[in-house]
């Protein structure tokens, strides 16, 4: 009687256990969905004013809807963005990300002796958007296009500069890969980010840059500043008056910027697919489209095994314009 006792005790106790694995379960799962627990830290590497901000805030307003939390700009500039990217590597708090760029990505690698970073210790995400250079000067330089251009660094070689937002920078492998097709000479002066060299452009102090489409596009069609070309393949919709580079006398001639989300490789799995899903389909939000759209930065979305096949595609894409060019950081 005493051992049929102890018998039914254990298969109580069995019964107890199975009810409350299967019990908690649910929790579990909703344990693992929850992510995100809290804001999101979405790090943009350069200062404020340029493409990557307008990029990384498109995407931003319609993820956190997507997610349910908020999702937080935080531009932290510097060493060609090198402190962000290496701030980031080393964030375990399963909510912090950065926009990944073509010059962290594509160009750091090759222009630094040693990044202080691995570049392993970071997983892609999805890319979100590619940007058209579109080259432009002051409106008092006598250049109505790229060929008056060309011709009028040729007439004074050394004694025209052009901008960019840093050595390394996308705008800097733009016109170098300009001046490289043209074997022009132009003076590069590298500033930190978009917004001053920009200021700097229309005040008077530089004669041209190559910058991405959403940071001048409202200076070009308020006249403060004079497109002369794009990078694209094709004439961009919204200036249809405006030839590309390769229409101007170099067939093939072909200069985007682009940018994509990265996460910590210590992101949970489970956590980084469902952030590209989320980003995928923000950048495809119609109000985000709108945005930029009217930029003409280009909304693409991927999934992250097509972004890192991308990021290796474009290191080999730029790596011999580096060299070169014989680019070198700051």
């Amino acid at each position: 009687m005493d051992q049929l006792k102890i018998n039914r005790r254990a298969a109580l106790r069995v019964t107890a256990a199975a009810t409350a694995i299967a019990g908690g379960l649910p929790m579990f799962v909703r344990a693992q969905a929850a992510w995100p627990s809290r804001p999101v830290r979405f790090v943009v590497p350069f200062a404020p004013g340029g493409s990557s901000e307008i990029v990384a805030r498109a995407t931003a307003s319609e993820m956190q809807k997507i997610l349910g939390q908020s999702v937080f700009v935080d531009n932290k500039p510097g060493a060609a963005g090198n402190v962000a990217m290496g701030e980031v590597a080393r964030a375990d708090d399963q909510h912090t990300i950065i926009l990944g760029h073509i010059g962290t990505l594509a160009v750091n690698p090759f222009i630094f002796d040693k990044l202080p970073y691995d570049q392993k210790a970071f997983t892609p995400v999805s890319l979100l958007s590619k940007v058209p250079s579109l080259y432009v000067v002051r409106p008092d330089v006598p250049a109505k296009n790229l060929k008056e251009f060309l011709a009028l660094a040729k007439s004074k070689p050394g004694q025209l500069n052009y901008g960019s937002a840093g050595n390394g920078s996308a705008g800097h492998l733009a016109f170098e890969y300009l001046k490289a097709v043209s074997n022009t000479f132009v003076v590069h002066v590298p500033y930190r980010g978009t917004g001053p060299q920009l200021t700097d452009l229309m005040g008077g102090r530089l004669e041209a840059a190559a910058v991405g489409a959403p940071a001048v596009m409202q200076f070009i069609k308020t006249g403060k500043l004079r497109c002369i070309a794009t990078g694209t393949t094709q004439r961009l919709a919204q200036l249809p008056d405006v030839p590309t580079v390769a229409e101007q006398g170099f067939p093939g001639f072909e200069m985007t910027q682009w940018y994509g989300i990265l996460a910590p490789s210590s992101m949970a799995k489970a956590n980084i697919d469902k952030l590209a899903l989320a980003s995928a389909r923000a950048v495809k939000e119609p109000a985000a489209l709108k945005l930029l759209e009217s930029e003409s930065a280009i909304a693409v979305g991927s999934t992250p095994e097509e972004f890192a096949k991308f990021i290796d595609t474009e290191q080999q894409r730029w790596k011999p314009v580096i060299a070169r060019a014989k680019i070198k950081p700051d």
